[in-house]
């Protein structure tokens, strides 16, 4: 049974650490930002450099192309039948680094440093998200394989080089290579544990739509000495039908938005409610004090399982300097809406879009923009790799592992569901203060160690839970 060999392969994580690091540095050092074309060679070099490292661990490992940077695709299979198949999720591109001046140190030289509060902290671009996050689960492959000689499941795993860019190629790089990544369910190293000490899994990740609205009424802009209260006002027209989305309760007003949302299950409430989330450790932090949501509901609730309205960027008439007595032509605003389990993108942008029309005045017009949508993912409660994972982290980490909602959305989950018929579990070892995508990215030393040995013990979990 894979847990007669658990304790002998976390010993050699601990022993091995050290160049667990070095390896993770390597990585790290190589300059895979996928937005900038400059770095298109070292894309490829990042690619490269994971599948022979995977490769040493007895994985078939192969860079393949995409219509953008390559993906590396590696297999390892028991060859006995029966044993569960894992599909692992990671990606090797990282965010630009600009503003260069605000990093303490180069952001391509990693290093542990002392963080304010006494934490050691990795610091390097691309140090959580997600070169670190990945390589937690490449170094308890490898202590697994150093160990016993073999893996304690199937695993196909799969890296990626745009995520940081939208995977505009991804999904039809996974049309393509359906053959090759069949398994029982996919695991995504991309997310973020509770606090510190508390680990968790993301069960739900909120969808999205994006969507952009320009009212239109004059032919030209009108001076408004002689054209203003005779004239239709695009910025009016707009700033109210905007006012109009929230009600005095933080309700959204879209007739049927709430369609199919259902509420949590109450032991998972429960379990929420005891976390404590407070406007004093989540808002203050960032100069506020009162939660804007739905006022009938927790402010965990808020962030991580209702649907949400914002809008983004508003633009109309004269911005520049001085004064300019104008009525715009035209305004515009860029909305987005965070869903969750029930709500169908398509049906809220035509209710948004309803919404608009319904509303606007003589002698305005609307024009919409579609920017992009995805649907919101929820897991089953009840999933056995859930419950595997769960008791694996708790394990490790000595507290019970958070079942938790996520506000962001990771859009390849949706993929994976969509494209190749896997539910996901989603285990991550960020934190929310590791300033991903800004100056001075970091991976906490602890998350790192005890993430190798949290992917350890869940490999050995799954292999002992009913398939």
């Amino acid at each position: 049974m894979a847990n007669a060999n658990l304790q002998p392969v976390l010993d050699r994580i601990d022993a091995d650490f050290d160049n667990s690091l070095e390896r993770l540095f390597a990585l790290l050092r190589i300059k895979s930002i996928s937005a900038d074309p400059a770095f298109t060679g070292d894309c490829k070099a990042a690619a490269d450099h994971l599948a022979r490292d995977i490769a040493t661990l007895g994985f078939t490992a192969e860079v393949r192309p995409t219509a953008g940077h390559p993906a590396i695709v590696a297999k390892a299979n028991g060859g006995s039948g029966g044993r569960p198949h894992v599909l692992f999720y990671g990606h090797y591109d990282v965010q630009p680094v600009d503003p260069l001046n605000l990093w303490h140190r180069p952001p391509f030289e990693p290093a542990v440093t002392d963080h304010a509060d006494g934490r050691k902290i990795i610091v390097a671009r691309g140090a959580e998200d997600d070169k670190g996050q990945l390589m937690t689960f490449v170094e308890a492959c490898r202590a697994w394989k150093s160990v016993t000689g073999s893996l304690p499941v199937d695993i196909t795993i799969v890296i990626e080089g745009e995520e940081e860019v939208g995977s505009k190629n991804f999904v039809p790089f996974l049309e393509s290579n359906k053959s090759d990544l069949k398994a029982d369910f996919a695991l995504v190293c991309d997310t973020s544990m509770w606090d510190q000490n508390t680990p968790a899994i993301t069960t739900a990740l909120r969808g999205l739509v994006y969507d952009e609205v320009k009212i239109k009424a004059a032919n030209r802009d009108l001076h408004s000495g002689i054209f203003g209260g005779g004239a239709q006002n695009p910025i009016r027209v707009l700033t109210r039908i905007l006012g109009g989305l929230h009600d005095d309760n933080g309700h959204i007003t879209i007739p049927g938005f709430y369609d199919g949302v259902k509420d949590l299950p109450p032991e998972i409430l429960a379990q929420w409610k005891n976390l404590n989330l407070t406007p004093e450790s989540f808002l203050k932090p960032i100069g506020l004090s009162i939660p804007a949501g739905e006022k009938d509901r927790l402010l965990i609730e808020q962030v991580s399982s209702r649907p949400t309205c914002d809008i983004n960027g508003i633009v109309g008439g004269y911005t520049g300097e001085g004064s300019k007595t104008v009525i715009a032509a035209e305004a515009s605003a860029k909305i987005s809406f965070r869903l969750v389990e029930g709500q169908d993108p398509e049906k809220i942008r035509k209710a948004f879009r309803d919404y608009v029309t319904s509303r606007l005045p003589g002698d305005c017009k609307a024009e919409f923009v579609d920017h992009s949508s995805a649907p919101a993912i929820a897991l089953d409660w009840n999933m056995k790799p859930l419950a595997a994972a769960k008791q694996a982290l708790t394990d490790e980490w000595g507290k019970e592992a958070l079942l938790i909602g996520s506000g962001a959305s990771i859009p390849i989950v949706a993929d994976f569901k969509r494209t190749l018929g896997l539910d996901t579990v989603l285990v991550g070892f960020g934190l929310d203060d590791d300033n991903i995508h800004s100056p001075n990215e970091k991976y906490d030393l602890k998350s790192f160690h005890k993430g190798i040995r949290s992917w350890a013990r869940i490999l050995a979990a799954f292999a002992e839970a009913p398939k």
